[in-house]
């Protein structure tokens, strides 16, 4: 009981800190509102493509709802367990009952709570706002989503982990979070890129994973979600190991 008082009280003191900082709150969670009105102001209910059963923003829905996965995987995670590390909090945390493990994991927690915060609001307006139906499965959906987060979550891990710095740590993470925004379909539309482009991008995880989500939501058939979700799961171990591993407490 006194450790999960402990997470609760922790994650609470973590949680207003970071609010305060306001980078995840613009990123993660105002962001894809902003997108997703921007979507729909343009394309209102007009369909994805002539003869389509959905419309423009339904389409587009997986694709919003991963800009804070990408927020909070590529550049608030990474960010945070590098400044961890170089104001040794992690260090003084082992001369207390809680261990640093306990920090990591209020972090993961945080920042998993920033997109579950975005997907619930992106849903409440899109629905209200653009009339968009979830036309598939929200278990497929939902799991597409967590899948996904999960996978980016273990590369910010990674990243964080690894990096000597907090200034290396942000280097890395923007190589990671700019090309990963812009050009996997988040936040422009994957479908009007360039053939070549849409090659070089498809490769990238969060491709996958918007991949993933968007055949989820349209209930395209099993098949189609294949390959994504054993890019994202291969993903996901691979980088959950190497940071078990290599992970750099000091």
């Amino acid at each position: 009981m006194s450790r999960f008082k402990g997470f609760g009280t922790l994650f609470g003191i973590e949680l207003k800190l970071n609010v305060r900082d306001m980078n995840m709150v613009v990123f993660a969670i105002a962001m894809p509102l902003v997108v997703l009105a921007v979507l729909g102001i343009v394309y209102d209910t007009d369909p994805a493509f002539e003869g389509a059963g959905y419309s423009f923003v339904e389409q587009s829905f997986g694709a919003v709802a991963s800009i804070a996965i990408c927020a909070a995987g590529a550049m608030g995670l990474p960010l945070a367990v590098a400044d961890y590390r170089e104001r040794k909090v992690f260090k003084r945390m082992k001369a207390t009952p809680a261990s640093p493990a306990l920090i990591l994991g209020v972090s993961l927690a945080i920042y998993a709570l920033y997109a579950a915060v975005s997907l619930a609001l992106l849903w409440a307006v899109a629905t209200l706002a653009f009339g968009v139906q979830m036309r598939g499965s929200w278990p497929a959906f939902l799991g597409g989503w967590l899948l996904t987060l999960a996978g980016m979550l273990s590369i910010g891990l990674v990243v964080g982990g690894l990096a000597r710095t907090s200034k290396q740590a942000s280097i890395i993470a923007s190589i990671l979070y700019f090309p990963m925004l812009v050009f996997s379909g988040a936040t422009l539309p994957f479908e009007i890129m360039p053939p070549a482009v849409q090659q070089v991008a498809g490769v990238m995880p969060l491709s996958q994973g918007i991949q993933l989500m968007k055949s989820a939501f349209l209930g395209a058939p099993p098949d189609v979600a294949a390959v994504p979700l054993a890019v994202l799961a291969a993903v996901a171990v691979a980088c959950t190991a190497v940071a078990v591993r290599f992970f750099r407490w000091e």
